[in-house]
């Protein structure tokens, strides 16, 4: 989130014209962030119009990893207008954008995770399959997802309401997480609470990609592809790890190209805002033959 208002400011910086350079980012911020929702919306779509997929935990899952890139898509995407038209916004206002935006981006490794679970379970004990997966249990670990990361995300809203001054709250900042949330207790909860999520998230990938791996070596066709799968999860999760290394990604990047201080910031931004939401899409739905099948109809719908 930090890097929305920093990318506009160091574009403003590198010695690129001040209004064509932010303009331009905004530009293709702004199209990137259309385009992959357009993407996102079509498949809730074809998911909402198919009973067969509102019945199946891993569509279910995936579907709410989709819903859940549109929010903080649609968040991020509306913060980046905000801060190239105004700059500076109220501390209040700052902190309902980043909230959400801080709460969607702790619910991808955790829905990550899950879905990881069940693809383990399909393969390696089938036979409890439909008595552990079932579409309750999946709404309910959804719910968990969510519970979860409120639990860590609403404190700070708790400190920064309880502990700053109304002068404060009511004051003009550029619109960054560690400007309004200064408290240190909640910078090292931020830290700890992304240790944790990331140990266990992936803790649970190596436990079920070598067990399937153990799986796969019968040459199953179905055990070699969620053995795939496991991996693009890996692949996913590494996309998310960028946000929470994103400040030491940022420098190690600047002491490689300190003249481009914009293009830094923009090319961190859609690495670790925009690659993820796109790659989602991809990996999980237009790979599966099934969701596929479904989604090139209402694509092609849609151009004619």
């Amino acid at each position: 989130m930090d890097i929305i208002s920093s990318g506009r400011n160091g574009i403003a910086s590198s010695g690129i014209p001040d209004l064509s350079a932010d303009l331009l980012a905004t530009t293709v911020g702004v199209i990137l962030g259309i385009m992959i929702n357009y993407i996102n919306a079509t498949m809730v779509h074809t998911f909402s119009k198919h009973y067969i997929f509102k019945t199946n935990p891993r569509y279910i899952l995936f579907i709410h990893l989709v819903l859940n890139d549109m929010i903080q898509l649609t968040v991020v995407i509306s913060l980046f207008l905000l801060t190239y038209i105004f700059n500076t916004i109220y501390v209040l206002l700052c902190a309902l954008f980043i909230l959400p935006s801080v709460l969607t981006t702790q619910n991808t490794p955790l829905n990550l995770l899950f879905m990881a679970v069940e693809c383990y379970i399909s393969v390696c004990i089938p036979l409890r399959y439909n008595q552990l997966c079932t579409v309750k249990r999946t709404y309910a670990v959804i719910g968990t997802i969510w519970a979860v990361s409120c639990l860590s995300v609403l404190p700070d809203m708790i400190v920064l309401l309880t502990t700053e001054s109304q002068q404060f709250l009511l004051s003009l900042v550029i619109c960054h997480r560690d400007t309004v949330f200064r408290s240190s207790y909640i910078r090292n909860k931020r830290d700890g609470t992304h240790i944790a999520f990331l140990v266990i998230v992936w803790l649970t990938l190596y436990y079920t990609f070598f067990r399937i791996l153990f799986v796969a070596k019968t040459a199953d066709v179905n055990a070699n592809k969620a053995r795939n799968t496991i991996l693009l999860h890996g692949f996913q999760v590494l996309l998310c790890m960028t946000v929470y290394v994103q400040p030491m990604f940022t420098q190690f990047l600047l002491s490689l190209f300190p003249r481009q201080r914009g293009l830094v910031f923009f090319t961190v931004f859609v690495i670790s805002q925009i690659l993820p939401r796109f790659s989602n899409p991809i990996v999980y739905g237009v790979r599966d033959t099934t969701f596929r099948k479904y989604f090139k109809r209402y694509l092609k719908k849609d151009k004619i």
